[in-house]
């Protein structure tokens, strides 16, 4: 089915040895294998103190940023435990071991929950992430002078890696578009916070009303729209337009819905998101390992997205 496509693909690299959970904490029971990424971490099902809980394993390679992940997940439990959005609450922070243990959240990921319902539906499913990520950011959010120069150069380099010719030529124009958006970016203000950092529906669980957001280890300090691009992008290259209208390539109704969740200026609006959906576009690319129906439609994305960044007016 197409909705079954719309998953993860399996990691092709040999499973590695198992853990094992002798030399840990009493009370710690490490379970199993969850997702293995070769050079980063390993992950685990388990309990802990008889909770259900995650045990994320870093490799030697990545161990140095554990104590950033921990720190981020304390920071921001205290302020998303609610009834309605939330995180997973961090549960322990052994060093020695180069493992954080998490709570397992209960819940199905938001793409699937939504994948399952009837089209007329999913828009209203899928619009509580804006309300989610603004409950995530607004604790620490902050204006600053906007400096776009870093993300068209990291745009650039990652344009430049990618293999498809047809994809090459629209993201050529779309580079070029928002080099343009930067010079009327640069010089105003746009919001900062502590964001996810890889704000995508998979990293948020439905359980009834409840939204848990997972995988926060990528938090920093970022554009608040970036994470927002990140989203929209996300569905636009799987196919998702749920409202049924479309701008700059990804569903229109999600951005009427980020709009109100943050009350977007303007000249968030109508710069600063669009050039941060140009830079998603660019970041993440396409690779031969994809089916031949993902190109099609990143091709269509960024074609649509490209012809909205030209017709851009002034604010």
């Amino acid at each position: 089915m197409l909705w079954e496509r719309l998953g993860r693909m399996s990691d092709p690299t040999p499973l590695p040895a198992p853990i094992s959970g002798d030399d840990l904490p009493e009370g710690a029971r490490v379970g199993a294998l969850i997702r293995h990424v070769p050079g980063k971490r390993r992950i685990h099902a388990g309990l802990w103190q008889g909770r259900a809980a995650i045990f994320r394993f870093a490799e030697p390679e990545t161990a140095g940023v554990q104590a950033h992940e921990w720190r981020e997940a304390c920071r921001i439990w205290p302020y998303m435990q609610g009834a309605r959005f939330r995180v997973a609450e961090p549960l322990a922070y052994l060093p020695e071991h180069r493992l954080i243990v998490m709570e397992r959240v209960a819940g199905k990921p938001l793409l699937d929950h939504v994948a399952h319902l009837p089209a007329h539906r999913r828009s209203a499913a899928l619009t509580p992430a804006a309300a989610w990520l603004r409950r995530y950011t607004d604790v620490s959010e902050v204006w600053h002078e906007a400096r776009c120069a870093g993300w068209l150069a990291r745009a650039e380099r990652a344009a430049q890696a990618q293999p498809f010719a047809r994809l090459r030529s629209i993201e050529a124009g779309i580079l070029a578009e928002i080099t343009r958006l930067a010079g009327r970016i640069d010089g105003i203000e746009w919001r900062v916070a502590i964001c996810h950092g890889d704000f995508h529906p998979n990293n948020l669980l439905v359980e009834g009303e409840r939204l848990t957001g997972i995988d926060t280890g990528a938090s920093g300090r970022l554009p608040v729209l970036k994470d927002v691009a990140r989203m929209l992008m996300h569905l636009a290259r799987r196919g998702l337009c749920p409202s049924g209208r479309a701008w700059c390539g990804v569903d229109a109704g999600m951005c009427e819905a980020f709009a109100e969740a943050f009350a977007l200026t303007e000249a968030e609006r109508r710069l600063v998101l669009p050039f941060f959906l140009g830079v998603e576009a660019l970041l993440r690319v396409e690779t031969p390992a994809l089916r031949p129906r993902r190109i099609r439609t990143a091709e269509r994305v960024y074609r649509a997205l490209g012809e909205d960044l030209a017709g851009l007016g002034p604010v």
